[in-house]
């Protein structure tokens, strides 16, 4: 091969290389910053969702969380490893403050992987125990719970947050 061809091969190959890392990074960032289509089919009034979500957080969350959504004692005081108990998920929680998106990567990816470094989280990720639909079936599940005006609020909370 030439010089000039050796030259625009190794171009073709490291553009080829670039545009493949910018694919993967494009997409482990769409599943980082928005978990699509899935969030939106999450609906707390779909009986058969909030059936198969209610299964789910028995078996994952309620050790945690409380059967019934209670939380923790003392949700809000830090323990002496920084982290905070597990937070009620009813109307007197903070979940509805937040929006079906983060809420997802919350439950996916686990409080470290979005907490700013150094504050601390006892949420674990659910990525390997829990498919994305079953994720959104839980929290189809906590949101049914609420009572309207919660349900309502947060569903502003989270147009704001699209």
């Amino acid at each position: 091969m030439s010089k000039g061809g050796d030259r625009r091969f190794r171009l073709l190959v490291g553009l080829a290389v670039v545009a493949g890392v910018a694919v993967f990074i494009g997409a482990y960032a769409g599943v980082l910053l928005d978990a699509g289509d899935e969030v939106a089919a999450m609906d707390p009034n779909d009986p058969r969702q909030v059936s198969a979500g209610q299964q789910l957080y028995a078996e994952y969350c309620a050790e945690c969380h409380g059967a019934n959504l209670e939380g923790e004692p003392n949700w809000r005081q830090r323990r002496a490893d920084g982290t905070l108990p597990a937070p009620p998920h009813d109307a007197s929680g903070h979940t509805w403050h937040h929006g079906d998106d983060l809420l997802f990567r919350y439950t996916k990816l686990g409080g470290a992987a979005l907490l700013p470094e150094g504050v601390a989280s006892g949420m674990p990720g659910f990525s390997e125990v829990l498919s994305d639909a079953e994720i959104i079936a839980v929290l189809a599940f906590i949101k049914s719970r609420w009572p309207e005006d919660i349900r309502d609020r947060q569903r502003m909370i989270d147009q704001r947050s699209r």
